[in-house]
């Protein structure tokens, strides 16, 4: 931790697991005070987590940070996407939000494509072909499985929306977050009337949504649960990526890699995004731009999931073997196999326990870079290093995996707790009039070492490409 040259602002990470808190100073970037505080997820075949346990951890987090957060003049939150929060008449949880990683909601999603007309009219209008994880599916799975949760909900938040509300009092959101929900057109960046009447939901529950560089509001009060004085600037906030983008200032054409417990590729566009195949996300950027964004489900926890069920260390891995390891062990996104489990193909009497983890690496990362020529313009200077960014991003296994099986250079930033920084960046930006990304750059977030490109793995890729194409009509029927 450092002293502070300017004012200070705070960004928050609240994610599926805890809620990460940075005290930055506004001048220089350096981070004077953080804090963290765990979050509880259901187990089983939902994932559900209470709102309340979020803000718990927020007010946690920030009293871990001491006297810096009491000096903030600004602050912003980053958090999970696509999770459903329902509140009640007086501002409560009617029930636990339903995550981003609950795929229950997967029939739901293959219906309403279907009933609007296809992918090809949800890429246009929405500008994602929304699945399991996106919002609308999930208030849709509601509607039929909960309808008295429904009749009790007063209004419908997104979960970085709920800890902005809990500061303001007022129910505000973002074009970066709210872009994720499946109701909110980027073709006209508005709610869509007729999508919020085909799944019953009143345009009067949901939040407004605040411009890049509006201010959301004020903290409006203070006391032992928050250090904050009351008329604490509060920015729009926005999705976890979308924060994870301002937070390494990124420009338009940069590919991002991010390795956590999910895995997401994506970078900055000037042009609207639509796929109709449904691999590429089209969501919007917190700043005006957009951020198409491909994500899949299973990254390093099933990575770390095969090293602890083989006894090995997590770096163990041995070349060779020839085996394929397509580690779908929570349904996947991309591909769109809600119902998958992990399949395994090659195994060999001779097959170590190194070449088996190995090719967990080696699945995880193809599904990855397999969205990547969709989620990069097709003018996009390919000698543009790979930003490589989670908490896999300084794993040695996962840097040679990513460079052999993309051929780029990589590149590794130093800066931690990205998504943070990039709300950190945003109530900085407050602050100053600045472009919360070119406030970024000038903390120098993406600074790191930068790894030379290796020739292409293209016979693991087609290998891979080939066995899952054969699996399909398995992996999409699901274990029995």
């Amino acid at each position: 931790m450092s002293s502070a040259d300017g004012p200070l602002v705070v960004g928050v990470d609240s994610s599926t697991q805890s809620t990460k808190v940075l005290v930055v100073d506004a001048a220089t970037g350096a981070v004077v005070a953080s804090g963290q505080a765990p979050h509880t997820v259901s187990a089983g075949p939902g994932r559900e987590s209470d709102p309340e346990v979020w803000w718990t951890a927020l007010c946690e987090a920030l009293r871990q940070c001491g006297d810096a957060a009491r000096r903030a003049s600004a602050v912003s939150v980053g958090g999970q996407q696509h999770g459903l929060v329902t509140l009640d008449a007086h501002g409560r949880p009617v029930r636990p939000a339903l995550l981003w990683n609950d795929v229950r909601s997967a029939p739901q999603a293959r219906r309403l494509v279907d009933e609007l007309g296809g992918p090809k009219v949800w890429a246009e209008r929405v500008g994602s072909v929304p699945g399991a994880s996106f919002t609308v599916a999930k208030w849709a799975w509601l509607t039929e499985h909960e309808p008295a949760a429904v009749r009790a909900t007063a209004a419908v938040r997104l979960p970085h929306d709920y800890l902005t509300q809990r500061l303001t009092g007022d129910g505000t959101t973002d074009r970066g977050d709210v872009s994720g929900t499946g109701w909110w057109a980027s073709a006209t960046e508005s709610y869509d009337a007729d999508i919020l009447a085909r799944v019953g939901l009143d345009p009067a529950l949901l939040p407004r949504v605040v411009r890049p560089g509006e201010v959301a509001g004020t903290v409006h009060g203070s006391g032992a649960e928050l250090p904050f004085s009351k008329g604490t600037l509060v920015a729009a906030g926005t999705g976890d990526n979308a924060a994870a983008a301002l937070g390494l200032g990124l420009r338009p054409g940069t590919p991002v890699l991010s390795l956590g417990t999910s895995g997401t590729v994506y970078a900055v566009s000037r042009r609207r995004p639509a796929d109709p195949t449904g691999t590429v996300a089209g969501f919007a950027d917190a700043r005006g731009d957009w951020l198409p964004l491909a994500c899949t489900l299973n990254c390093t926890q099933a990575v770390d999931r095969l090293a602890a069920l083989l006894g090995l260390d997590r770096e163990a891995v041995e070349p060779g073997g020839g085996i394929t390891l397509l580690p779908y062990l929570d349904g996947e996104r991309t591909p769109d196999l809600p119902h998958a489990s992990g399949l395994l193909h090659g195994l060999r009497h001779d097959t170590t326990g190194g070449q088996l983890l190995q090719a967990a690496y080696d699945g995880a990362v193809h599904a990855l870079l397999g969205a990547l020529d969709l989620v990069l313009d097709t003018d996009a200077d390919l000698s543009v290093p790979l930003l490589l960014i989670g908490g896999g991003a300084r794993g040695g296994a996962w840097q040679r995996t990513v460079r052999r099986l993309s051929g780029r250079a990589v590149q590794v930033p130093e800066a931690r707790e990205l998504v943070a920084l990039g709300a950190a960046a945003q109530a900085a930006g407050l602050l100053t009039g600045e472009d919360p990304a070119a406030v970024a750059r000038r903390w120098g977030t993406a600074r790191g070492p930068v790894l030379e490109p290796v020739e292409r793995d293209a016979a693991t890729l087609a290998r891979i490409s080939g066995v899952l194409s054969d699996a399909a009509p398995l992996l999409d029927r699901g274990p029995r």
